[in-house]
């Protein structure tokens, strides 16, 4: 598998599906941007690149990846964290070298990106 999904991500990630139309994927990736270079992109998605994509069925989800995020983002594990504040996803990327302090942003060893605004 490319990305763990923790128990509470994946029963989130059920719950948030079921408002979405047939045939939705989770996607996750990355694109650039964020203080810290690249920044995590987490969504639905419908339409699906063969080319480009690869599914994987993680935990009774369909969760899609652009091919070449997977070197950035494989090992990575998303967590749901609830508290008094409310809930909110926390990911956690062993290829990440520099962390924003907002958590949303990070750098990598071999693809550092440029830095923005936080």
């Amino acid at each position: 598998m490319v990305i763990t999904l923790t128990d509470n991500a994946s029963a989130q990630i059920k719950e948030m599906m079921q408002e979405e139309s047939a045939g939705a994927h989770l996607r996750f990736g990355i694109k650039g941007g964020g203080c810290s270079g690249l920044s995590y992109s987490l969504g639905f998605e419908y339409d699906i690149n063969e080319e480009l994509d690869v599914v994987e069925d993680i935990n009774g989800i369909p969760v899609v990846f652009f091919n070449q995020d997977i070197p950035i983002i494989e090992g990575t594990t998303i967590d749901f964290k609830q508290n008094m504040m409310g809930g909110g996803f926390a990911i956690d990327n062993p290829n990440a070298i520099v962390s924003c302090g907002c958590g949303s942003s990070f750098r990598t060893k071999d693809k550092v990106g440029t830095p923005g605004d936080c």
